[in-house]
């Protein structure tokens, strides 16, 4: 089986199975992530919509809003972490755009990191002139995107979220994001991910 005829069944199929493994996931999944590009040049975009779940879909219209064409990939088990992210797309982990939520002075603050980094909250605040940044909570972070830890997009949110992007992203000639559920991922360029957060980029680590 081809990556794209495995990747069109990821998609048709995953939905009614999230958490359910079977031998030899990984590997299809890592096939499956190579061919994602080529799958939907192909002409099935048209129908993944569809069958997105509700806030996959609001990241889906911001994406096209922004002018950005990837595509919002559906996976059976969870990525919610980059390591898992990586391990199912058959990608460097660094190549993972994680989407940290942080308060900081009053206001909720994402930070797009690579998923190789930890990001230096203390260092990160001196850089940018703000008194404090700590982890939002669960119920901040539900609050400010609409999505849950593990999650969360850099984009379809309830309203704007002030974004910082690592820096370290660019190494990458394509990276990959949350698209608001654990299950769901896109790809993108590092100029995309700016341009989509309108985000400051900075040193996070």
């Amino acid at each position: 089986m081809s990556p794209d005829e495995h990747l069109r069944r990821l998609v048709r199929h995953s939905a009614p199975e999230f958490g359910t493994a079977r031998p030899g996931a990984g590997a299809d999944r890592a096939r499956a992530g190579r061919g994602a590009a080529r799958l939907y040049a192909g002409g099935m975009a048209d129908s993944i919509p569809d069958q997105l779940p509700a806030r996959s879909r609001l990241v889906e219209t911001a994406l096209r809003a922004a002018g950005i064409a990837g595509e919002i990939v559906l996976l059976p088990d969870s990525a919610a972490t980059a390591p898992l992210a990586a391990a199912a797309l058959g990608v460097e982990v660094g190549a993972i755009a994680n989407s940290l939520v942080f308060f900081s002075d009053g206001e909720p603050l994402l930070v797009m990191t690579s998923g190789a980094h930890r990001v230096d909250t203390s260092a990160l605040a001196q850089r940018l002139g703000r008194q404090k940044i700590a982890r939002a909570t669960p119920e901040q972070v539900r609050a400010a995107t609409g999505q849950a830890i593990g999650g969360v997009a850099p984009a379809g949110h309830p309203a704007p979220v002030v974004t910082v992007v690592d820096r370290a992203l660019a190494d990458f000639p394509q990276i990959w994001a949350a698209a608001g559920t654990p299950h769901a991922v896109f790809p993108l360029t590092f100029a995309e991910l700016v341009h989509l957060t309108r985000g400051t980029v900075e040193r996070v680590d």
